[in-house]
């Protein structure tokens, strides 16, 4: 079954995939198929099916509750199993997998996490080239700038051993001019965090030239400071001095701890270990980059271990007001990041997909 699907997904668009998979489901006496996708904030699942336009919240709902938790969960309904599995890329969640089952056996249990497994993965196959797609993770208007940056974007999450990044994008539908980016070589991650100037259609072109130089010279096995070298160049001639960005460019080796890293103009990394904020890894800034001054970078390093969580920010996280007027502040961050942290961990969490 699964081999035909397979077969079937090459020639198969995006709006296809609930019929192909719901008539090779039938083999294993599945019926009642149905996919839903996370929207763009992870606050609510959408039906990828024309007749179900519907959506289910992510709190609040089994479906939401098995992508939340990245859990399978059953339940027994009019005589018959019910199931929601979570769709997983890697890591990443997708959405998840709604079947109606005639057992709730561990074989039937094992094909049907298969199936979420394939599902998962012709998905994201299909949807560079589906405007379907992003329409329906959409809850709102994008904006140009976004635009231009949210295909820039490795996924969000991704976990080997030893290793997990994620990384939350906001405001998702307006980000204007930061981006993320990492990249893993062996037992290296290449990360970087750009913060470009302004929030308009100029800042999404900044920061797309910050991400496309630092992987293209990366990629290229040019150092960190050449690296950040290169993108100050690179933003320089094309804005004149006009426009810049706020960068830190770093690596990690996850097997021993050893952290590099240049900080071009950009809040420091924070260091959180054992669950509590230790400390702020300041390192000698460079100039923003754009601006071509003849400040040579500093390379820094610093040893992780393991466990150790580093936070990686832009300054409109912690410069944010509150009605009142009141900063939110690096200490609040911090705090919020380490409280959602412990609560995760208490959570049973089981990757099943």
């Amino acid at each position: 079954m699964l081999a035909n699907l397979l077969e079937d997904s090459h020639l198969a668009t995006l709006e296809r995939l609930p019929e192909l998979v719901g008539q090779r489901a039938k083999a294993l006496g599945v019926s009642e198929v149905l996919i839903f996708l996370s929207d763009l904030r992870e606050e609510s699942l959408v039906a990828l099916h024309p007749a179900e336009a519907r959506s289910l919240p992510v709190d609040g709902s089994l479906a939401g509750r098995a992508f939340r938790d990245v859990t399978l969960i059953a339940t027994r309904r009019d005589g018959a199993h019910h199931f929601w599995i979570p769709l997983l890329d890697g890591t990443e969640r997708i959405g998840v997998l709604g079947v109606a089952a005639p057992d709730a056996e561990q074989s039937t249990m094992d094909r049907l996490r298969a199936l979420a497994s394939l599902i998962a993965l012709m998905l994201v196959s299909k949807r560079p080239h589906s405007d379907t797609y992003h329409r329906l993770v959409r809850t709102q208007p994008m904006a140009v700038a976004a635009e231009v940056v949210w295909p820039l974007m490795p996924p969000l999450t991704f976990a080997t051993d030893g290793l997990v990044l994620t990384a939350v994008l906001e405001p998702a539908y307006d980000i204007g001019g930061d981006a993320i980016d990492y990249a893993i070589e062996g037992h290296v991650v290449h990360l970087s965090i750009f913060d470009a100037m302004g929030h308009d259609q100029s800042a999404g072109l900044t920061v797309a030239l910050a991400t496309g130089t630092g992987r293209s010279h990366r990629r290229r096995g040019v150092n960190l400071v050449d690296t950040s070298v290169a993108v100050d160049e690179v933003i320089g001639e094309q804005f004149g001095g006009r426009r810049f960005a706020t960068g830190v460019l770093a690596e990690l080796d996850f097997h021993t701890g050893r952290l590099s890293w240049v900080n071009r103009g950009h809040p420091p990394p924070l260091l959180i270990r054992q669950g509590r904020w230790l400390r702020q890894l300041e390192c000698t800034p460079a100039p923003p980059m754009g601006f071509r001054l003849p400040a040579e970078p500093v390379l820094c390093h610093e040893h992780l271990e393991p466990g150790d969580r580093l936070l990686f920010y832009t300054d409109g996280i912690v410069e944010a007001r509150d009605g009142q007027g009141r900063q939110f502040g690096l200490r609040r961050f911090a705090d919020f990041v380490i409280r959602r942290e412990a609560t995760a961990v208490r959570r049973p969490r089981r990757c099943d997909g």
